[in-house]
């Protein structure tokens, strides 16, 4: 049985999602506004939405919409 493994942005995407439907985020909030709940854990997670081409001035709703997570091999 082959299983595949998550993508860690498809579980940070999830994550985001279950924060704005807790409403301690909205989507049209900036992505740099992550930084004050993610703590020590933002720095990677600002370099991997960079990698995908985010800019930390986008809204968090534009990470919402990513249907597939693909890296550039």
């Amino acid at each position: 049985m082959v299983q595949k493994l998550a993508q860690p942005m498809e579980k940070f995407q999830r994550k985001m999602a279950s924060l704005v439907e807790a409403k301690a985020i909205k989507p049209q909030d900036r992505l740099w506004k992550l930084a004050l709940l993610y703590g020590e854990d933002w720095a990677f997670w600002k370099n991997e939405l960079q990698e995908f081409g985010f800019s930390m001035q986008d809204p968090i709703e534009a990470v919402l919409q990513v249907e597939v997570w693909e890296e550039a091999e």
